[in-house]
């Protein structure tokens, strides 16, 4: 008690004091206790097609999800397509600035908008097949020989609209137009989290898409637990963590974790820390589908998004806090984006792959979690809760 105490008094400015709470909880490894908490879960929620789309249309559609980073719109009048989760979504950002949200298909015949998957910059969108317009805040505002529309009253042939709200540096989306979804207990303080890491000012330096043969949870798990860190990543990132359990925190459904790194130690935070990403990670489940795991000059943020029970897209972006401003910024990026290739690509998504492939045998029944893992069940709890009993 009195250690936290005493590093209380030294909180850095700007962090939360729920961050730095659970920041001055952290063990030297000598001192980490061992987890002994245990769960399991029939294998059924991952290779069950009902179970898939009872989350689809119990949880996804019902709760607000993150559409993409507020970086990746950062201008207004800009639109963004976004087809990832089966809905054909168009993001938008009006004169104003303000973020909007809606079902990329003309009102005149149904047709998409906008294509592919990137931002485009312009004042207004036309439809490529009869040129129907529309502004940034989903308004008709042109019709091509109108007068051979005679009833068209344009006021009421806007765009889809759905729900949208914009923090914590996400654009969060309702799915179903016909749900206006509100935001899930404990979305404000993630915000305020992830606002005074500065999420919400930062500069997208790359983007990359993997397609996935694998149920959207198996992704989800290793970034939930260390403890795969030092068997599966063992040629890569493994020295520098420890083999320790991290210090989580519930915020509603959503998860931290606090894990300081194979370089900290408790008594550093007496003093003045250059930065204190280099000691301390912290990685977040922003429910129910959404990564963010602090690098010491980047920021990883991974969307991952279901679209069968064995395909998952994951839309993955590296944060930084501003476009590089010389080669050697320029080269550190370049690597990071490789290194996440590598770790994340090659060995997390890797697993889940392979575990899919397991319980594709149907010889596999249930799955057990350790201490290590405790965060995992706590995961599942929350996916059920929105579930009707006879869907768990």
């Amino acid at each position: 008690m009195e250690q936290s105490k005493k590093v209380a008094e030294k909180a850095p400015l700007g962090l939360t004091d729920s961050q730095w709470d659970a920041i001055s909880k952290l063990r030297a490894p000598e001192d980490a206790e061992i987890p002994t908490t245990e769960a399991s879960r029939p294998t059924s929620v991952y290779l069950s097609e009902a179970r898939f789309e009872a989350e689809m249309r119990d949880l996804f559609k019902k709760v607000p999800v993150v559409a993409a980073p507020s970086a990746y719109l950062p201008e207004p009048g800009m639109s963004l397509p976004q087809d990832c989760y089966g809905v054909p979504l168009l993001l938008t950002r009006d004169r104003n600035g303000v973020a909007h949200a809606f079902i990329n298909a003309c009102r005149h015949r149904g047709s998409k908008l906008v294509e592919g998957d990137k931002p485009v910059k312009a004042g207004r969108v036309s439809c490529p097949y009869h040129a129907w317009t529309y502004g940034m805040d989903g308004a008709l505002v042109g019709i091509p020989r109108q007068e051979t529309f005679p009833s068209a009253k344009k006021c009421d042939l806007g765009l889809v609209a759905l729900t949208c709200y914009e923090s914590g540096g996400f654009i969060w989306v309702g799915l179903d137009p016909d749900y206006a979804p509100e935001q899930i207990e404990g979305t404000d303080q993630v915000a305020e989290d992830l606002e005074s890491f500065g999420l919400d000012k930062m500069h997208v330096y790359g983007r990359r898409m993997y397609d996935l043969k694998t149920n959207w949870k198996f992704v989800m798990e290793p970034f939930l637990e260390a403890y795969h860190i030092q068997r599966l990543h063992a040629n890569s990132i493994a020295s520098m963590f420890v083999d320790v359990p991290s210090v989580y925190t519930h915020l509603g459904d959503h998860q931290r974790q606090t894990s300081g790194k194979a370089n900290f130690k408790p008594e550093m935070l007496q003093e003045e820390v250059d930065n204190l990403h280099k000691f301390v990670t912290h990685a977040y489940l922003v429910f129910p589908n959404t990564v963010v795991i602090t690098s010491p000059y980047y920021f990883s943020v991974m969307i991952l998004m279901p679209r069968a029970k064995d395909r998952t897209v994951v839309d993955y972006y590296m944060l930084v806090k501003g476009p590089a401003d010389s080669e050697k910024a320029e080269a550190l990026y370049a690597k990071s984006f490789a290194l996440i290739d590598e770790v994340f690509g090659g060995e997390d998504f890797r697993a889940a792959e392979l575990q899919q492939e397991g319980m594709n045998s149907g010889a596999i029944k249930e799955v057990y979690f350790g201490g290590l893992e405790e965060m995992i069940g706590p995961f599942h709890d929350s996916i059920e809760s929105y579930l009707a009993p006879e869907d768990r």
